[in-house]
């Protein structure tokens, strides 16, 4: 690699020496955006007549040799180019104006940036300032609807957790389909913390400059063996040349649950009971405790009426004296936002700066959880000379959550819907209820008797030097690290569920991750002719992730208030662990240009990955692409009407590697005989294991109307996904049942549009609208040999894998409704839905649902008046189904003691009733189980965010010594149309992981909505 590397300087080197001239001084400058006013990278400046020419680089820079009487030619497609004679100047600063104002937007890529004019590939980008003023924990959230083809969803609307993204769809069965996060060139941890919190959430994102997506193969190729699932470049603001400038924010918001459920109140609660009851006694046992009181004794309707006794504690439940709305108790009447940041930027010809810090504490809707994050960022670079430049990025932040049990635990705060609403919550001395009294735990013993928080410390930290060999050759090194502490300390007193048994138990877990990435390359710019403009990079990059974790966990407490683990009696576990992984990668990219209108880029990188087998460790991940700017032809140029016409495609190979780090290896686990250590086999090894890949082919089309009043693209492409990571069943002889194998393949194919529109143009008033909408269809192709399907894992749940199906569809009996003649629950017998059954196991086993969106879509509008300013912004799902696990136990009609939703009162009660919820038959799951009864449509659009400011005028500004103050209101969440029944159609049960179990509500929190106002104030 050395040798190479140093003949790519001696050819590049030899390029240029016919250049040097004695008779020749070196003209300097930095071309500059009329709209913006910032530098603009990829400027293409030539000396006019002659061979010779430069490209800017990222901050619009430029150094080329000339003489007196020479001129310098300035063009960048998109812009008005200049000419300017030399003359006796050093130094030569040009502003450009704006043609198709579309074409010059600057995006970042890997290992560099380049304008949205010369990109081949398929890049969505958001500014870091459409994000700062949305009321959410982390980034990820703040993206929803504002980027074709990126499926964002939160699991539910507890603070901290995982934030599902899918770029084009899911490619992988068993492996990671989470994007690469890639912060100012370090490829970032984003998982692997402990339990459900999400790394992620550590970034203050009011630090992000910009945010790129890399969608297609031409862009995400150059991330090789993990670009498969997309690729997510952040970069952090940066100063600039000029005066210091402060900025402070400060904002406070409300927050509540986008939507409740009706539940029965204390008398339909003792109403459904009791007739449930009845209805066995009359069905199963053939006796009327009702109107034959010797029959009482014994039967249901006793039973029943003795556990309501118990239920209603203190009081009488005849009475309706308690009538207690346990969902209420789930939610936080004081949810809400606060957070205050603060900024400086700024810097001279040597040294530029950007200094940050921010508080951030967010309460959330559900009792006991609550976010707090402290950061701070420092962000330098250094002109130690005209060639050679250093810098060094600092970004620190400490986060503590208070955490909340999985979805499916009783000590999760949703679960007290289950509660019976004649159960009061406190008893007579107004203590807590507890067990034997309620039906369920009342959780909120938790909120007194145990605690569960969560603090992380985050390093992200990168330096790097760049040296100018010459005005073409450059060569760039960093070496990021990123350091992730975690603690998580658990205490369960004497009275919670989990605690009760070992009069109280603690837990406390550790891990801490070490990753660390150095990037070395060289970006070669060059201009021949006039007309042919060539970029290359060629480099290589290292990464190592190490992880370590540690936990103990003891019992017997001798008070609930000593809480940590030295107080503990009995230290009944612990263990430690070590892993690790690491990639070696050499990469190259090399984009063309023609006449300012013929594009092409080829790229490629060879990933070397520790997580693979000996006979498999190093891929080949190929890209190319082309583009044709249609509207620099003659034909079209200077055409008003259609401005802007660009053809694109690209096709090539990613990989995707995210699987344990040691799946290749055979492994041993220790183990113990007779108090005697020793080791058994717990893995077979697969030396032939590789990564899964993806080639993926895209068509694009740009285009702009009417002088770029009407923009947009329209992109089609279809990702193939091979070698899929499964674990297939092996003899049984090799003392193993299954094996991790490549076998299998997937399919997502879609069409991506953007349209974007400038409706309203005058000096004090402006409306722009952007839309965004894409179609992903995900299909199994292939799984082992003579496998057609993997069934659910779970009777309680029903997703599947099926062969020539989207992922995950939901594959179980399809609920008939009810017999009207007797109540009881159907199911069909046959696919063709025409013969019915009461015996659930006798049902036929059919797809019943597609837990995919058929399409997403998000609209924004941006009006501004003077000083007044509004955006908003609708974002949509369509055509997914949603499963209600939790249905089988609230929507039951009476199933058993939980508190029911209110329309299981619509059940059958008296022949000839036509409902579709049964009849009401205690302990006789009458239709509860598993089935599409509990499927409905997950479609909704929802006003995402509303944003309404005002920006003072400048003549106040000045008697006030302000360079800005903008006041702004920003609603989150606030409206949702669906027809989904649950609380919240974003949802996905957080304790169900993989990549099928989808689409699943089971006590899942809905989504907060959040009022806030704020104030920033630029000096």
């Amino acid at each position: 690699m050395r040798k190479a590397l140093l003949c790519f300087i001696v050819l590049f080197a030899a390029s240029l020496s016919y250049e040097v001239q004695a008779q020749q001084r070196v003209i300097t400058g930095t071309v500059i955006s009329e709209e913006d006013g910032l530098g603009l990278p990829g400027v293409n400046v030539l000396v006019k007549e002659s061979s010779r020419g430069v490209i800017t680089d990222l901050d619009g820079k430029y150094s080329i040799p000339a003489t007196e009487g020479e001129t310098l030619v300035f063009s960048f497609v998109g812009y008005m180019s200049q000419e300017h004679v030399v003359g006796q100047r050093t130094q030569l600063d040009i502003t450009l104006s704006a043609d198709a104002k579309v074409l010059g937007e600057v995006l970042v890529v890997g290992y560099g940036s380049t304008t949205k004019g010369d990109l081949t590939g398929n890049i969505s980008s958001v500014k870091g300032a459409d994000l700062a003023a949305v009321p959410v924990v982390n980034f990820q959230d703040a993206l929803q609807g504002r980027m074709a083809g990126v499926f964002v969803q939160s699991s539910s609307g507890k603070l901290g957790e995982g934030v599902k993204i899918r770029v084009r769809g899911t490619t992988s069965i068993s492996g990671g389909n989470d994007p690469l996060y890639v912060i100012d060139g370090v490829p970032v941890t984003s998982g692997g913390a402990i339990g459900l919190y999400n790394p992620m959430a550590d970034i203050n994102f009011n630090d992000i400059e910009s945010l790129e997506v890399l969608k297609d193969a031409s862009a995400s190729a150059i991330y090789g063996a993990r670009g498969a699932n997309g690729v997510v470049l952040i970069t952090t603001k940066t100063g600039s040349k000029g005066k210091t400038k402060f900025n402070v924010g400060i904002q406070r918001g409300f927050s509540s649950p986008t939507r409740t459920r009706e539940f029965l109140n204390s008398a339909e609660y003792i109403e459904l009971m009791r007739e449930g009851a009845y209805n066995n006694d009359l069905q199963i046992y053939g006796i009327d405790p009702i109107n034959n009181p010797e029959d009482y004794e014994g039967s249901d309707l006793e039973f029943v009426e003795s556990r309501l006794d118990r239920y209603s504690g203190y009081a009488d439940w005849r009475t309706g004296e308690i009538d207690t709305d346990w969902q209420k108790q789930a939610f936080n009447e004081d949810a809400g936002t606060f957070s205050v940041n603060f900024s400086a930027s700024g810097g001279d010809d040597k040294t530029r700066f950007f200094l940050s810090g921010a508080y951030d504490q967010q309460t959330g809707i559900l009792i006991r959880n609550d976010f707090e994050r402290v950061s701070a960022r420092l962000n330098l670079d250094h002109s130690v000379s005209d060639k050679f430049l250093i810098g060094a990025n600092f970004g620190l932040s400490r986060t503590e959550n208070n955490r909340l049990s999985d979805d499916n635990q009783f000590n999760n705060p949703m679960q007290l819907v289950a509660m019976a609403p004649i159960t009061p919550i406190r008893d007579e001395n107004g203590v807590l209820y507890d067990r034997p009294t309620t039906t369920y735990y009342n959780n909120l013993i938790d909120s007194e008797n145990a605690e569960w928080v969560n603090v992380s410390f985050r390093n992200l930290t990168n330096i790097f030097g760049e040296y100018k060999f010459t005005p073409d050759l450059k060569f760039r090194s960093e070496f990021g690290i990123d350091v992730f502490n975690q603690n998580e300390e658990q205490f369960f007193g004497s009275r919670t569920n989990t605690g009760l048994s070992t009069n109280g138990y603690g837990r406390s877990r550790w891990t801490r991750i070490v990753n660390y990435n150095t990037n070395n390359f060289f970006t070669y710019n060059k201009v021949l002719g006039g007309v042919h403009n060539i970029e290359a990079v060629l480099g290589m990059s290292f990464q190592r992730s190490d992880q370590n974790n540690t936990f103990v966990e003891g019992q017997e407490f001798p008070l609930d208030d000593l809480r940590t683990l030295a107080s503990a009696a009995e230290i009944t576990g612990g263990s430690s662990s070590l892993t690790n992984f690491s990639f070696l990668s050499y990469f190259s990219r090399i984009n063309y240009k023609y006449q300012e209108k013929y594009l092409a880029t080829l790229s490629a990188r060879v990933d070397g990955s520790s997580r693979f087998g000996p006979n498999n460790r190093y891929g080949f991940f190929p890209a190319a692409s082309v583009g044709w700017i249609l509207s620099e032809e003659g034909f079209l140029r200077g055409n008003n009407t259609l401005s802007l016409l660009k053809l694109r495609g690209s096709y090539g190979l990613t990989g995707n590697a995210e699987i344990g780090n040691f799946e290749h290896l055979g492994l041993y686990g220790s183990a113990s005989y007779g108090l005697v250590p020793g080791l058994v086999p717990t893995q077979i090894p697969n030396p032939n294991l590789t990564w899964e890949n993806t080639k993926q082919l895209d068509i694009g089309i740009e285009f702009g109307i009417l002088s770029d009043r009407i923009t947009g693209e329209i992109d089609f492409y279809n990702k193939n996904t091979t070698d899929l990571l499964l674990n297939v069943p092996i003899p049984a002889t090799s003392g193993f049942r299954t094996q991790l194998t490549n076998i299998g393949d997937m399919q997502n194919r879609g069409v991506e549009i953007v349209l974007n529109s400038v409706n309203i143009a005058k000096p004090d008033f402006t409306w722009s609208t952007s839309l965004n909408f894409a179609r992903n269809v995900n299909e199994v192709k292939k799984l082992a040999p003579g496998q057609l399907s993997i069934p659910p894992s779970s009777s309680r749940f029903l997703n599947a894998v099926i062969i020539g199906e989207p992922l995950g569809v939901f594959y179980g009996p399809a609920y008939a409704g009810v017999d009207p003649s007797n109540g009881d629950a159907l199911y069909y017998t046959d696919q063709e839905r025409t013969e019915t059954t009461t015996n659930y196991n006798e049902a036929e086993r059919v797809v019943l649902g597609d837990p995919n969106p058929s399409f997403i879509a998000g609209l924004s509008n941006t009006i501004k008046y003077k000083g007044f300013d509004l955006m908003f912004l609708f974002q949509g799902v369509f055509g997914n189904e949603i499963f209600d696990g939790g249905g089988g136990f609230f929507a039951a009609n009476g199933d058993w003691f939980d508190n029911s939703t209110r329309d299981q009162l619509a059940r059958w009660q008296n022949p000839g009733d036509m409902t579709d919820v049964p009849q009401a038959r205690l302990g006789e799951c009458n239709g509860c189980n598993a089935s599409s009864r509990y499927i409905s449509d997950g479609s909704y659009i929802r006003l995402k965010t509303l944003n309404v400011g005002y920006s003072f005028s400048p003549e106040l500004l000045s008697r006030l010594k302000l360079s800005s103050m903008r006041v702004f209101f920003t609603g989150q969440n606030l409206l949702t149309f669906t027809d989904y029944k649950g609380w919240d159609p974003e949802v996905s049960a957080d304790h169900l992981g993989g990549n099928i179990l989808i689409g699943n509500d089971f006590y899942s929190a809905p989504q907060s909505r959040t009022l806030s106002i704020g104030l920033n104030v630029g000096f």
